[in-house]
């Protein structure tokens, strides 16, 4: 691939002097006309706090926010991964049954919102099925090593249902999003594809696992990660039902500080870190991917 000459042109200085001036207004208006008292000193105070048992610095509010947005992520991410491939392969299913099924779980949850969502698994699902399962009760009985790692992976005992309750909604949520896009990049695989694992003896199964699947995964990739990413925002939404996630604790410490803008601007950038790392991360395994990709085409070419 030939390198491209990067020529700046006027109209490219005039834009980029244009985003730089209305960036050093808001600036000055934010740190300098706004007549506020900055008090960024108490966002350490809240960021880390010193054990008095173990005489060690330990995270504090604003940090265990944060790991705990990290935990309702992760979990959030892997199930509605598991249930977006479910619902794809049923859209793509030859039985209309499966492609009615999968249809009305994406209509139904991309046309309602989140908000609602939230509130219809808390209130109307989770409320009565933890209950009915036990899973506090179960939280609770366990024995202290095991509630360390519970919490460890999970949350405290006492918000494990409300954890659950986030985990469930945003799943379903992003679940449906999911679903979609693997439905897309299956279909994106040319037929020719399906032709020739046929012409190898493949059943339907064993040809979309083998060879069908492999390549609408570098298809799928750069999709998926903008659902990763923005499963990462939409995981401040359940702070309404006391998740103790990093929304939820900024609210406590601005309410008892009245440090509105750098609590704000903090887990703006709390936010922007976790969600760019991934961001660079998926651009490396894409990269990863298209060099893989470009030597398997290259030995295909000139032969072994």
């Amino acid at each position: 691939m030939q390198s491209q000459k990067t020529t700046i042109k006027l109209l490219d200085i005039l834009v980029l002097t244009a985003i730089i001036g209305g960036f050093s207004f808001i600036v000055y208006r934010l740190f300098f006309a706004l007549n506020y008292n900055w008090n960024w000193p108490v966002i350490f105070t809240y960021m880390f706090r010193h054990d008095p048992e173990t005489g060690r610095w330990t995270s504090n509010l604003l940090l265990d926010g944060f790991i705990t947005t990290v935990k309702l992520s992760i979990w959030s991410t892997l199930l509605a991964i598991l249930i977006g491939f479910i619902v794809g392969l049923m859209r793509v299913s030859p039985r209309l049954f499966f492609r009615l099924i999968g249809r009305t779980y994406i209509e139904a949850i991309r046309n309602t919102p989140p908000l609602v969502l939230v509130f219809i698994f808390y209130y109307f699902v989770s409320d009565q099925l933890m209950t009915f399962i036990g899973v506090e009760d179960f939280f609770r009985a366990s024995s202290p090593q095991q509630q360390k790692y519970l919490s460890f992976f999970f949350t405290e005992p006492g918000l494990i249902t409300q954890f659950l309750s986030g985990i469930f909604t945003l799943a379903m949520f992003q679940g449906a999003y999911i679903g979609e896009i693997v439905r897309a990049g299956i279909q994106a695989v040319d037929i020719g594809q399906w032709e020739a694992g046929k012409a190898l003896g493949l059943n339907r199964s064993k040809n979309l696992r083998l060879i069908v699947l492999p390549q609408a995964t570098k298809i799928m990739l750069p999709p998926l990660a903008n659902e990763f990413i923005n499963t990462i925002k939409w995981s401040s939404i359940v702070s309404i039902i006391s998740i103790q996630e990093l929304t939820f604790q900024a609210l406590q410490v601005m309410a008892s500080t009245q440090a509105t803008i750098e609590i704000w601007l903090t887990i703006s950038t709390m936010y922007l870190v976790l969600c760019l790392g991934l961001s660079l991360l998926v651009r490396k395994v894409e990269n990863h991917l298209a060099r893989s990709e470009g030597v398997m085409s290259t030995y295909q070419q000139t032969g072994p």
